[in-house]
């Protein structure tokens, strides 16, 4: 006596909703992430040919806008609020804090006492007076912090003119 298995019946998954979620988990998180924090002072830079990658990390950032102005910020919010780098203010927005030229130096040697891998970086308006930039370098310099890394923008290198007739 043979003994007959039934047949199976497959089973067959509907993919369509998955792939639905997948497409709206995708543009919720592209619409709502942020790549680039809104800067506070927009700084247009000057043009330089060199490609270094500056670090993410572990970083002090001593920006010069147009108005000149100095103002501190670094990579991690909470030692801003701590050692004094930003203020939050009534309503709770976080705003960048004006340092002279000569508390700059104290107020980055008490953050390298929390942290000494921090590296130095200025970031100035092109059209700030280069007179405060050269009193940020030299205040930087005479208490001992002589590298630092000088934010640009990489300048697009012009096409090569090629004679008449040459393809």
């Amino acid at each position: 006596m043979v003994i007959l298995k039934p047949k199976r019946i497959p089973i067959k998954i509907d993919m369509t909703p998955m792939v639905d979620i997948a497409f709206l988990l995708l543009v919720f998180f592209m619409s709502t992430t942020q790549f680039r924090p809104p800067e506070e002072f927009p700084v247009s830079l000057p043009a330089s040919h060199s490609e270094i990658k500056l670090p993410e990390s572990d970083i002090i950032i001593i920006t010069i806008p147009k108005a000149n102005k100095v103002f501190l910020t670094t990579g991690a919010a909470n030692l801003d609020l701590r050692y004094g780098f930003i203020q939050e203010t009534e309503t709770g927005q976080v705003t960048s804090k004006e340092f002279s030229t000569g508390e700059l130096p104290v107020t980055i040697t008490n953050y390298r006492l929390h942290n000494p891998k921090v590296r130095i970086i200025v970031k100035a308006d092109k059209e700030a007076d280069y007179g405060l930039v050269e009193d940020v370098m030299y205040a930087l310099q005479k208490n001992r912090m002589t590298r630092f890394h000088l934010i640009t923008e990489l300048e697009a290198e012009p096409e090569a003119v090629r004679p008449a007739g040459e393809i």
